[in-house]
């Protein structure tokens, strides 16, 4: 029977700024397993001042944990049975869920989608209302939340030595992407004996795009199945909703994370729909969306999303 775990976010469990294979695993679990993984989000140039709840663990792991050559703070990696290179790790979000009352927002010099035009650093606090799921904004005005993990997935090719967390890859990391909500499914291929899955970078609210650098960034819980999945081969991430199928791309040129995005897509209507490649091209055209991932981690994603109402039965 899957066991259920929970991985807490302390010192031991954390990882700052970077993925790397060589991590030695903070938790073993089953193909199947389940778990709960508390995450953190904030270097300490980025917390409140006093009156504000801190999540258990967070100033610990400011004051013990080496930094790393990105700001996100990664729990794991979890080593997961019989998960081997060539395999995919299925990844069902069971639930994720806001681990504190506030979040915030950076702008930073040379960063951005706008350098040019917002030159100066910015770092504002919002308060998050957890019971009515609503972000309340220093200008006025309130945003629903709709949480997720920025930056998750499983350890990068041993021979990449250790990756910088800012750039998202076929690995995944910080993919930033906002329809990764509770209830989706996310398959990532495998690069290393026992997947090695992490996650943090929680995000409480994002628009495609991200391009002011930063979402709502905040600490989150999130409930997770990993499952091995030795009947799949994947060159990139792709997830899906109960609605849609979700491929993604990723590269420096925005216009070359789309045709990525896109080919994967019309690799995926073909496995599953058995039709033509010109015709799974034209049915993307018809029924397909492209959307900017995110514009801000020097590779660029872009998302390719299809109702699964568009393929034939």
């Amino acid at each position: 029977m899957p066991t259920h775990h929970h991985l807490p976010s302390r010192p031991e469990t954390v990882h700052w700024g970077f993925w790397d294979a060589r991590l030695e695993p903070v938790l073993q679990v089953e193909s199947g397993d389940t778990f709960t993984i508390d995450t953190l989000s904030g270097e300490p140039e980025d917390m409140p001042g006093s009156g504000s709840t801190v999540v258990e663990g967070h100033r610990e792991v400011h004051a013990r944990n080496q930094r790393g050559p990105g700001p996100h703070f990664m729990t794991g990696p979890i080593h997961v049975a019989g998960a081997e290179p060539g395999d995919v790790l299925q990844v069902r979000l069971l639930d994720i869920a806001l681990r504190q009352d506030w979040g915030w927002n950076l702008q930073l010099p040379l960063h951005g989608t706008l350098p040019e035009d917002f030159p100066e650093k910015r770092l504002i606090h919002i308060p998050l209302d957890r019971e009515a799921m609503e972000a309340r904004l220093p200008w006025g005005g309130k945003l629903p939340l709709r949480p997720f993990f920025g930056n998750f997935g499983v350890a990068p090719p041993a021979h990449y030595g250790r990756c910088n967390s800012i750039v998202p890859r076929e690995f995944g990391g910080n993919l930033d992407n906002k329809e990764l909500v509770a209830g989706t499914t996310v398959y990532f291929p495998v690069f290393n004996e026992g997947a090695l899955f992490s996650a943090g970078d929680g995000h409480a609210v994002q628009g495609d795009g991200e391009v002011c650098l930063t979402a709502i960034e905040t600490c989150l819980t999130g409930t997770v199945e990993l499952s091995v999945r030795k009947d799949m081969t994947l060159a990139m991430p792709r997830a899906e909703t109960a609605e849609s199928w979700i491929t993604m791309g990723l590269n420096e040129d925005l216009d070359d994370a789309a045709r990525q995005a896109l080919r994967e897509m019309i690799d995926l209507i073909v496995e599953l729909a058995g039709l033509r490649r010109q015709d799974a091209y034209s049915l993307c055209s018809l029924a397909a969306d492209l959307r900017i991932t995110q514009m801000v981690d020097v590779n660029k994603g872009v998302h390719c999303m299809l109702p699964k109402s568009a393929l034939p039965a």
